[in-house]
């Protein structure tokens, strides 16, 4: 967005909350090799990431494949192979979608059958997987499989992940194909070269705590009490902040809703594991309510392997046993040498993890929430038509559309 303001002449000013640049983007390290605290995946059919690649001479790597998978069984967890656990899964979640195919005929215009959508926008994941009468083993491979993306089942929406199934081609396996590639340098070395091209001056440390209108002028305040005054200003927050700043006048009913509710999942905990005792390629998945509910590999190195692993509540991922032990529950010959943690719903900045529609939120929010206010204009990943939420591609949709009316609203 601000390189997209600058390519227009306009002068653009970032204030930054945090001491660096990317918010829910969140590059670290790991046994010396890089790590993705944050976001770090895209894959096929998102093509505004690949354009950007394109246009940084990015290269990009292949996620690792697993070559055995865990999986939750009758009497506690059972191996399999990626392709017996891939058919099952593709068949409980056809089953699971069943009618998104119709709903989400053009998946990035979300409203096109909004005729279809009203039976079922309100309907959770949770409703959903009682609707289907699952129990058993289908139910815990269904649970631990939804609950990972939406940080509770009772949270998210069927609309929410059943779009994100259709942009993806409607299996489960072209789903999963979109957390498959990697960029060269990790995800912010897309956001560090679109801000040099932006030429925009950057204010790191700086939190915006309130803006105001006044005189046909945006007044921003930071933390300290310091305002800026611009004829228009960006708001690129996550959802989930929009309720800790003051608007003055106050924000209409749609975004003060979804200021209240929130968009960001509640429970978003990315675990990163230097592991000994294996090396082998192997993902687990366990049930809703499980300490970890995914486990990930990835480089493997000559003593073990690094995994990512998804938690659930249960987990306090500051007490290393009760680490230890949620990873041997999974895999009983690993040992952990050490881990990472980003707990993004305790992040000051965030306040919860990536978005994902709560019930009802897709016919109550779109498309008024895309919409400027006054002389404020809103943008991020969590608003987008299309990857809306955990994707980067939406943040570069919502980015391009932001800055389009940034600069109408300019003049």
């Amino acid at each position: 967005m601000a390189r997209e303001l600058g390519a227009r002449g306009m002068k653009v000013l970032v204030l930054e909350a945090r001491g660096r640049i990317g918010g829910r983007i969140e590059p670290g390290t790991l046994a010396g090799e890089h790590i993705e605290l944050g976001g770090g995946w895209f894959g096929p059919g998102q093509d505004l990431v690949a354009r950007e690649l394109r246009r940084y001479s990015l290269t990009t790597t292949e996620d690792v494949h697993a070559t055995r998978m865990v999986m939750p069984g009758p009497d506690g967890y059972v191996s399999h192979s990626p392709q017996e656990a891939g058919a099952r899964l593709n068949s409980l979640f056809a089953d699971f979608y069943a009618g998104s195919e119709q709903r989400f005929e053009r998946p990035y215009e979300p409203l096109y059958r909004k005729d279809l959508l009203s039976s079922v926008d309100r309907v959770s994941l949770a409703d959903r997987i009682t609707q289907l009468g699952l129990s058993g083993v289908d139910h815990d491979w269904v649970s631990g499989a939804t609950s990972v993306f939406a940080g509770g089942n009772r949270t998210g929406s069927l609309t929410g992940l059943a779009q994100w199934y259709q942009l993806a081609g409607g299996t489960y396996d072209r789903f999963l194909s979109v957390m498959s590639q990697l960029p060269q340098g990790g995800m912010i070395a897309i956001l560090e070269r679109m801000l040099r091209e932006s030429g925009a001056t950057v204010s790191l440390n700086s939190p915006v705590t309130a803006i105001r209108e006044r005189g046909g002028l945006t007044h921003v305040q930071v933390r300290g009490g310091r305002v800026y005054q611009a004829p228009v200003v960006v708001l690129a927050t996550p959802v989930n902040m929009w309720s800790t700043l003051t608007f003055e006048p106050g924000l209409p009913k749609v975004y003060a809703d979804a200021a209240r509710e929130g968009l960001g999942v509640p429970h978003a905990t990315k675990l990163w594991l230097r592991v000994r005792g294996t090396s082998e390629a192997v993902s687990a998945q366990a049930p809703e309510g499980a300490p970890i509910l995914l486990l990930i590999p990835q480089k493997q190195l000559p003593d073990g392997r690094i995994f990512v692993a998804f938690t659930g509540p249960s987990l306090d991922v500051s007490d290393r046993q009760a680490v230890h032990a949620a990873v041997r529950g999974l895999l009983p010959e690993a040992r952990v040498v050490e881990y990472r943690a980003k707990e993004w719903h305790k992040d000051p900045y965030a306040r919860g993890g990536w978005g994902l529609r709560r019930p009802g939120q897709l016919l109550r929010q779109l498309p008024d929430i895309q919409q400027p206010f006054g002389r404020i204009v809103f943008a991020g990943g969590d608003i987008a038509s299309g990857w809306n939420g955990a994707f980067v591609e939406g943040a570069l949709e919502s980015g391009f559309r932001a800055a389009e009316q940034a600069a109408t609203l300019a003049g």
